[in-house]
Order: structure tokens, then C-alpha cells, then sequence
């Protein structure tokens, strides 16, 4: 799934220009309206994220707006004074998925590819920060981090597996990226998601901000 209504519409969003909020689905996001669709839709990566994750684990989830809901309530994304939006905020957003959805969240603030490559080999899901161009990994970044996607698990060859949401094709929504070449795009931060969560606290190092997306 993506973080658009639309997957179909998605190469126009991001590589023409085209207003998000003229998508002809977006009652089906949960947004109570089209105005609230255009505002949030490009911030909702880590819902999609959450949503996908929960939609494996017990078949059904709330809508990314309901989700949104709940992770602003627990202050994941907060909107600034020139209205512009800060999020996603991973230690509310890892606290909203422990309290409202049973979900073991732990925060990775630094996390190497090898952490991260283990987490995968332990089972767990992770949501990496990685630079939106990663739909395009032929085209080198300008810079990492900036966006979500979730990654999944390894292939024998040891390529990571990952779901973008935010991919304009098929292939790209669910996607297979040798690690070496994921590194390009990665920014060495994430948060570990636990499909059988166990009485472990979140991982939020003292003295550190928490990391955003």
C-alpha cells in the first residue's frame, strides 16, 4: 500500500507537479476532507508504514488518517508556525504504537546497515529512513534520509527487502535493492518494529533528541 489514496497517481505527485489533493480517492485515507488530504499526504510515509505493518499482523488496521490521529495525540507530528510539519517524531510515534496498538517499537537513532540487517535476521520489521529517490536507485541522492520505508526481511543473496510507500510502479512499491546500493540512500536511523512484542523498554539512549524520519 501506499501513503496516497491513488497509487496510479503517484508518478504525477511526485515527478509533475500535480496536486495530490485532486485525488479522486481521498475519502478512502480516512481524511475528513479534501483540504486535510492535501495538508498531510506527503507527511504520511511512517503511517503507511505503521498501517502495512498492522495489516500483516492482524489483517485489518484503521485508516491512515485514523492512524494519524492517534500519532498526533501522542505528539509524532507537530505543525510550526509558517505551517510547515515536523514529523514523523520516532519517540512518540514508538510510544503511540506501544499504547494504542500493542506494537514493541524501539528507536534507532544510529543504526548501520549490519544493525540493521540483524534486526531483519531476528525477525522484526523496520521502518528506515532513506532518501525518497530510492524509487529511482539507478540515480544517486543528493542526500540521505527525508522519508520512510519498511523494510522486510533479506533474500538469500542477501538483497533487502522493502515496501516504499511512496513507489510510483508496482516493482517499486515492493522492492528488492542489493544492501550495498540501500546504503546510498540510507541515513543510519530507523525504528525496529516487534511483531511479538516482549516486555522490553523503547530504546531511547539518554541525552539524545529524538530523531525525525
Amino acid at each position: 500500500m501506499t501513503q496516497y489514496a491513488s497509487p496510479e497517481m503517484i508518478f504525477a505527485i511526485a515527478y509533475e507537479g500535480h496536486d495530490p489533493g485532486d485525488d479522486p480517492a481521498w475519502e478512502v485515507s480516512g481524511a475528513a476532507s479534501q483540504e486535510e488530504y492535501r495538508t498531510w499526504s506527503r507527511h504520511l510515509c511512517g503511517m503507511a508504514c505503521l498501517r502495512m505493518t498492522l495489516l500483516h499482523r492482524d489483517g485489518d488496521a484503521p485508516t491512515l488518517f485514523g492512524l494519524l490521529a492517534g500519532a498526533r495525540h501522542h505528539g509524532a507530528y507537530t505543525e510550526q508556525d509558517d505551517g510547515s510539519i515536523k514529523g514523523l517524531i520516532y519517540d512518540p510515534f514508538a510510544r503511540y504504537a506501544q499504547a494504542a496498538h500493542g506494537l514493541a517499537a524501539a528507536v534507532h537513532p544510529r543504526l548501520t546497515l549490519d544493525e540493521l540487517t540483524d534486526l531483519l535476521d531476528a525477525g522484526r520489521l523496520v521502518m528506515a529512513s532513506v532518501n525518497k529517490g530510492i524509487r529511482t536507485p539507478r540515480q544517486d541522492p543528493p542526500h540521505r534520509g527525508g522519508h520512510l520505508v519498511l523494510v522486510r526481511g533479506r533474500t538469500p543473496e542477501g538483497d533487502l527487502v522493502f515496501n516504499n510507500p511512496s513507489g510510483h510502479t508496482a516493482a517499486t512499491r515492493e522492492a528488492t535493492l542489493p544492501a550495498s546500493r540501500f546504503a546510498d540512500f540510507f541515513a543510519g536511523r530507523g525504528v525496529a518494529l516487534n511483531l511479538r512484542p516482549q516486555p522490553a523498554p523503547l530504546h531511547i539512549p539518554a541525552g539524545h533528541a529524538s530523531p525525525v524520519i
